[in-house]
């Protein structure tokens, strides 16, 4: 059978019979360990990959030559954005708290979804492509509850649902819900404030949710819980959390030591870490995936280690935020499964592994630490390790047929070297040929299916530019917008002129 140009791989289906792909470079995870195939091909039927080698010398309806490229597992993102992402807001513009991300009290007694309905279904539709366009094909969401009345909805979820299966992107979903939050009073001081059955509340719906729409989409979606931030949430909201996770099988996600207001304010309301004050209340577990570690003590990383805990590793919105891990080898030595998140715009997974590295090698201070394919290995296995799904994050016989293609001949990252090294230190996810999930292609050259990403791009523009008008309201003394988010150089007069 003649090779068919990869171009005429139909977007949007799966193609029908038996395919394959050829590339110059396969990742394989064979019986013997992962291993890379050069001048190798993959075969899929359905949704699962049926064979991986040098030449499959079976029928296939169609064969597809991908060329110089890369072809290797999905990207697992255990932390992954679906919002229009407001963390970018504070990178240059701190601290955060007077920049809009505490409500002042006269807010925080009035606060309002400031998107409308569909503006928040939008977010989550326009967030996945986004995923996609980087290689990501399973991923967990999360989004800031900054601009919320409190947590996050059904409805918007539900519509979440839809979108992962128009797009084809596999997901675990469950609305963020919390007991409470930080308000700042009228000093301008921090302080804790619950409202407890409004959180068992909105747990109660997030389970509901959650297991209505397992299995939905032929797979394709399956439940979570996300309790909000640790500082946000009550013992009992907690217990009950994992008590329902524990029932159906769920994975828990919650974010801790991950920042000095978090700590701060733990301490104050329980006198210890957040680590330390769930392992006391015995809720430390393999099923819990607990982003982001950049201020767990050693006694926090030895209670992750003792209790199989899942590290979501977020390297780029870390560092942005002048903040590491400390760090991945040494998490890694003691025992503790590390996976990958982006938890920022542009979701890039290629660029968080290359900001990891050099994280690391940094925090670790050793030129050799960790290498290109630790960061590959923890952004593909151990993220589906952590949702207990041996057939993601690896392209092997039987495996799910969700995979990336990466571009080895793009101009911009010659000359190339080993290919993994080469998508790590010399690439973005811009090198994303094509992504491939459950056996149908999701993205091909910029392109995913059922949308137009340039009209949807000027949407998001817009829907953000509403957003971010309106930050004074929740911002303490409601300053101007011009004084939250001051310009990087002040703004010409539209009548200057340079002459010589």
């Amino acid at each position: 059978m003649m090779d068919r140009d990869w171009s005429d791989l139909p977007l949007g289906k799966r193609p029908p019979g038996r395919w394959a792909l050829k590339a110059r470079f396969i990742v394989a995870d064979l019986p013997e360990g992962r291993r890379l195939i050069e001048n190798g091909e993959i075969v899929i039927e359905n949704d699962r990959v049926i064979w991986l080698g040098h030449r499959f010398e079976g029928e296939v309806a169609a064969r597809y030559d991908m060329g110089e490229a890369l072809i290797g597992p999905g990207f697992v993102d255990l932390d992954a954005l679906s919002d229009l992402d407001t963390t970018v807001l504070s990178m240059d513009n701190q601290p955060g708290w007077k920049k809009g991300r505490v409500w002042p009290t006269d807010y925080a007694a009035q606060a309002y979804e400031m998107y409308s309905p569909e503006e928040l279904a939008f977010q989550k539709r326009y967030a996945f492509a986004q995923l996609l366009l980087n290689g990501i094909t399973s991923a967990l969401p999360i989004a800031s509850l900054f601009y919320r009345a409190w947590g996050e909805t059904v409805a918007e979820f539900e519509a979440a649902a839809i979108a992962a299966e128009d797009l084809g992107l596999r997901v675990w979903l469950g609305p963020a819900y919390r007991s409470g939050g930080v308000i700042l009073d009228e000093a301008g001081a921090m302080q804790p404030v619950f409202d407890e059955e409004r959180g068992l509340a909105e747990l109660a719906a997030a389970a509901s949710f959650a297991g209505r729409v397992h299995g939905r989409a032929g797979g394709l979606i399956s439940g979570m819980f996300a309790p909000d931030r640790v500082e946000t949430c009550t013992e009992t909201l907690l217990q009950k959390t994992f008590a329902h996770a524990n029932e159906m099988d769920f994975p828990v996600r919650l974010h801790m030591a991950q920042g000095e207001m978090e700590l701060q304010t733990v301490r104050r309301l329980h006198g210890m870490t957040a680590p330390q004050w769930l392992d006391g209340l015995g809720l430390l577990s393999p099923r819990l995936i607990a982003p982001h570690a950049t201020v767990a003590t050693d006694e926090d990383l030895a209670l992750y280690a003792a209790n199989g805990v899942t590290v979501a590793h977020c390297p780029l919105v870390s560092a942005r935020h002048g903040s590491a891990l400390k760090s991945f080898s040494r998490l890694k030595a003691m025992g503790i499964r590390i996976g990958m998140g982006t938890d920022t715009a542009p979701p890039d997974m290629v660029l968080n592994m290359a900001v990891g590295l050099m994280a690391n090698r940094i925090a670790a201070g050793k030129g050799d630490a960790a290498s290109a394919a630790e960061f590959y290995d923890a952004a593909t296995i151990s993220g589906a390790d952590a949702l207990k799904r041996p057939d993601l994050g690896r392209l092997a016989v039987g495996s799910k047929a969700d995979l990336a293609v990466f571009d080895m001949a793009d101009r911009m990252i010659a000359p190339r070297i080993d290919p993994i090294q080469t998508l790590v230190y010399g690439a973005t996810g811009r090198v994303t040929r094509a992504t491939i999930v459950d056996g149908r292609l999701s993205m091909r050259d910029g392109k995913v299916a059922g949308m137009d990403l340039d009209a949807v791009r000027s949407q998001a523009q817009a829907q953000f530019d509403g957003l971010v008008a309106r930050y004074p309201e929740r911002t303490f003394g409601h300053p101007p917008v011009g004084t939250i988010f001051p310009p990087s150089y002040p703004s010409s007069p539209s009548n200057s002129e340079v002459s010589s």
